[in-house]
Order: C-alpha cells, then structure tokens, then sequence
C-alpha cells in the first residue's frame, strides 16, 4: 500500500537558533559509495549503523529519514524515527526512537530494493529543539511538518544500491 505522506519533498526550515551541520557517518558504508547487501531489501534488511555528530546545544531530539528521490516529484520514505536521543547513535539493526511509517505503510525501516537501475538513498538527520509527541502512525510529511522551524541544525549521508 502507497503511503501518500511518504511522497513529499518537502524541507523544514531552519530556527532562528539554527548553528550549524550535523555530520551523519556510518561503519558500513561511506558518503556516496554503495550501501552493503546485508543493509538492503535482497539482504537481511537491517538498518546500517548510524553516527551523528556535531549536535549543537539547545538539542532536545533527533529526527532521520531515510528517502530514495526517485523521480524530481516523487521521493519514496523507507525509514522515519523521531525523539532519537541526542547521543547520536544508531546501532546496526536498532530503532532508538519512535519510528513511524515508511512508503510501504509499515513502521520499520525499509532497505533499498530498487526496482530499476542504481538508487541513491539520503540518510538525512536533523537536531531539534524539541520533543515530538506523535503516535507511531505518522509519516514523514507530518514529522517533517512538525520540525518546521525547530531545526538546529541538519545533515546528511547518501549511499547508492546496486
């Protein structure tokens, strides 16, 4: 089943305490290079671990989605987690936050399977200064709705399958 709130494109924008980027690193793949079978729908589909750094002061939470934009009007969700502790860390194969609802409507994360040619998955994290108080049955447009204007500060990794 299509999840219409995991289709947007949307950005949040920044708060007005915004102060800087985030790093977002992981042991299993490098910015920009391919993303491990094991991480991926024709492996154990397990999400990779996740590092974020550079957290600023005034962080209350973490949010990061994790999207494919297949298409200029079409971004397809395969994991969204809100109130990640602001430690930063994602172990391989754990959920610290609340995970909502990807593009196949489940709350879990998603690896890439792409049915077509080489994907590039975006591991966006974003620092906010607040806590949301949302039911798992959200999506990304309404989490990233939520963190509008309550953004410290963003960053992200990209990884490519096959």
């Amino acid at each position: 089943m299509l999840a219409a709130s995991s289709l947007s494109n949307f950005e949040p924008t920044l708060s007005a305490d915004a102060s800087g980027s985030l790093t977002v690193t992981s042991t299993a793949f490098s910015n920009g290079s391919t993303i491990s079978i094991q991480y991926t729908g024709d492996g154990e589909n397990i999400n990779p671990p996740i590092k974020i750094e550079g957290i600023s002061q005034g962080t209350q939470s973490l949010v990061l989605i994790v999207d494919d934009p297949i298409l200029p009007f079409l971004t397809w969700n395969h994991w969204v987690m809100w109130n990640i502790p602001v430690d930063g860390v994602i172990d391989e194969d754990s959920a610290p936050g609340v995970v909502g609802r990807n593009g196949w409507s489940r709350n879990t994360y998603g690896g890439p399977d792409p049915p077509f040619g080489t994907h590039t998955y975006h591991f966006k994290a974003y620092a906010i200064d607040i806590v949301l108080n949302f039911h798992s049955n959200v999506g990304k447009t309404e989490i990233l709705e939520a963190i509008n204007g309550h953004v410290l500060a963003k960053g992200e990794l990209c990884g490519t399958y096959p």
